[in-house]
């Protein structure tokens, strides 16, 4: 039998709650399996869950807080995750869940840094030059999306490719300490072995791309996702 993943609970909110699933259920005595079978749940998804490659729906932690005996722990943890994900637009939580349980992820860009990449200080200046934003709600948006950075951390990050439009590099965001601090952070991630990051150059002229960026997620067992 293969041993066991080593989970990280501190990467995030729904790594947190997989290391807590699996906790309870080891305490119970119970293999993947047989939680699979008394929930009504795929193997695969319980899997998925408490190794924190998908969130878990309402009524996943519901059936399992009350078969493990949970006393209510993983709801209050699920709670918890749905605290994190209010601080991100309506329309954008569906994608972000897709993002948290994709296993490769592909980006084009031709404007700015994606988020997964950017510096809290970039991402400040984007957000506070929005249309009616205050400095409060800026912080907010800016941890919201360092949280959501931290797929790059995990044990087992999402394969991220991305290319950028050379223009990205040369567009200051903020000034030239924010946008040297871009770059250099750019050059840190590009190190990582699951991250790829490639540069189409300015004389390349007219592409498609340039009417706009886009991501592609692929996700086990689910239909490649777009978000644009």
């Amino acid at each position: 039998m293969p041993q066991a993943k080593v989970l990280d609970p501190t990467t995030s909110p729904v790594a947190f709650f997989g290391f807590e699933l699996r906790r309870y259920r080891q305490e119970a005595g119970l293999s993947q399996e047989k939680l699979a079978k008394l929930i009504g749940y795929s193997l695969g998804t319980v899997s998925m869950v408490e190794t924190g490659r998908r969130p878990p729906t309402e009524d996943f932690v519901r059936r399992c807080d009350e078969a493990l005996g949970a006393g209510g722990a993983l709801i209050r943890i699920k709670e918890m995750i749905d605290n994190v994900a209010a601080q991100l637009p309506a329309w954008f939580r569906p994608w972000a869940e897709i993002e948290q349980a994709a296993e490769t992820l592909r980006t084009w860009e031709p404007l700015i840094v994606p988020g997964l990449l950017q510096t809290a200080d970039y991402a400040r200046v984007l957000f506070i030059g929005e249309p009616r934003a205050t400095a409060e709600k800026a912080e907010l948006d800016v941890a919201a999306r360092l949280e959501r950075q931290r797929i790059l951390e995990r044990e087992d990050p999402p394969m991220f490719w991305v290319v950028l439009d050379e223009g990205v590099l040369s567009r200051r965001i903020g000034d030239e300490a924010i946008m040297a601090a871009q770059l250099d952070h750019l050059l840190k991630v590009a190190r990582l072995p699951h991250v790829t990051i490639q540069i189409v150059p300015s004389d390349a002229g007219s592409t498609v791309g340039l009417l706009g960026g886009f991501v592609i997620a692929q996700v086990r067992g689910l239909a490649n996702t777009v978000y644009m």
